[in-house]
């Protein structure tokens, strides 16, 4: 093992030779590696094999399975690693350093910017108004419509306590050239959405070719802005939306993908939240998917190639199937009552899980593993991004699997 000086932080690696100062063996904060660009850049690692990896996939979901070896560590690294202490660091992205800022805890309540007021961005809005007085101190809201704006600012100024006027956060107008002057992005905006009636059976699928060219645009206007916020996308489809809203963000003008725009640990997924929520709700109503309340999980995208597990410890494949199918088809039984589902995606999806981002508490959200945007269990900590891992069945992990094969066609 090898120690180096990082800026006055304690680096281990276990490669030889870096452009670092020597230092000492000691415990260190930091250990660094090189992989994939599209990787996290810094991570907070949770078993061995995540340190040396050069790629990342959803092995990363359950270390035992990733195919490199276990690298042997000092005592000090792996207390490092087992108090939850030790940032691993991707060199081989260029902006390595803006990510190690990125990562250390921001004082203070957050500023949130939301682009577009329709019926999911104003559900939201309204959610994030009533709930993040502890966490957000002001949300800026933007759309093309300026009636729109003037209605949601009037209409959440006028929602207050009783003799606690500044209890909950302001919310005001913010133009488009100001989006990125914040702390937190949503983009909740979209060109289409299949009618209620219209038989589409995977309404998001269907908005991709819309609404794609739309994100880009804003990823890379948060490219020349140099955003150094969170990025998260909330409009369908969510998990194909991330990587294009990166891929863009990273495309320099003349093509090349120089990893200069936004960190992939920067840009997240919405829209695990009501998927899981949905689980719930149903292992609520059917005692064959109780178990699910304690002991289930749910993986992937928001739409198509969901898996929700009816338990961890206890997984039963064939009850996991029938729960998924009844996840994955939740909102087309509110399109055929003639209503589009908007109302627990928002919350669910959207308030709720910024408002765990923000408390630093575990969430549901899309994250990038190996190019790709995965639902996962995860929380961002002072020592960057962890994800969830666990001791997964062999039948969950291969469905794990098919999605992530799956989603490495729909998002590209």
């Amino acid at each position: 093992m090898n120690y180096y000086d990082l800026d006055g932080r304690l680096a281990a690696s276990a490669a030889p030779g870096l452009p670092f100062a020597p230092a000492a063996p000691g415990t260190p904060s930091l250990f660094l590696a090189e992989r994939s660009p599209a990787a996290p850049v810094c991570f907070r690692a949770a078993s061995p094999r995540q340190l040396t990896a050069e790629t990342v996939d959803v092995s990363w979901l359950d270390p035992r399975r990733m195919e490199n070896p276990s690298p042997e560590l000092t005592a000090e690294v792996a207390g490092s690693l087992r108090n939850g202490t030790l940032t691993a660091v991707n060199l081989r992205h260029p902006r390595w350093r803006d990510a190690l800022a990125f990562t250390a805890p921001k004082a203070g309540k957050k500023r949130v910017h939301l682009l577009a007021v329709g019926d999911v961005g104003g559900t939201l809005l309204t959610a994030l108004k009533l709930l993040g007085g502890d966490v957000i101190s002001a949300i800026g809201i933007c759309d093309l419509n300026e009636n729109t704006v003037a209605r949601w600012t009037a209409e959440m100024g006028q929602i207050a306590w009783p003799w606690d006027y500044g209890a909950l956060p302001e919310v005001e107008p913010v133009t488009a050239g100001r989006l990125f002057d914040c702390d937190v992005f949503i983009f909740a905006a979209t060109k289409a959405v299949p009618p209620v009636g219209s038989g589409v059976q995977d309404v998001r699928m269907a908005q991709l070719a819309a609404n794609r060219p739309l994100v880009e645009s804003f990823a890379r206007q948060a490219r020349t802005a140099g955003f150094r916020g969170l990025f998260i996308v909330l409009s369908d489809p969510v998990d194909p939306l991330c990587r294009a809203a990166w891929l863009a963000s990273n495309t320099a003008p003349d093509g090349t993908v120089d990893h200069l725009g936004l960190l992939p640990e920067q840009v997240q997924g919405f829209g695990l939240g009501v998927m899981t929520a949905r689980a719930a709700y149903f292992a609520k109503q059917d005692p064959r998917f109780s178990g699910f309340l304690t002991e289930g999980r749910v993986f992937g995208p928001h739409g198509q190639g969901l898996v929700a597990a009816n338990s961890i410890e206890h997984y039963d494949d064939a009850l996991s199937r029938k729960l998924t199918e009844l996840v994955v088809s939740a909102n087309l039984r509110i399109r055929e009552l003639g209503f589009k589902p908007y109302v627990a995606p928002a919350v669910s999806s959207g308030a709720m899980q910024l408002l765990l981002t923000l408390r630093g508490d575990w969430h549901c959200g899309s994250v990038p593993l190996g190019g790709i945007w995965f639902g996962v269990k995860n929380r961002f900590t002072p020592h960057g991004l962890e994800v969830e891992t666990l001791d997964l069945p062999d039948a969950l992990f291969a469905r794990l699997r098919e999605t992530e094969q799956m989603l490495s066609v729909d998002q590209t």
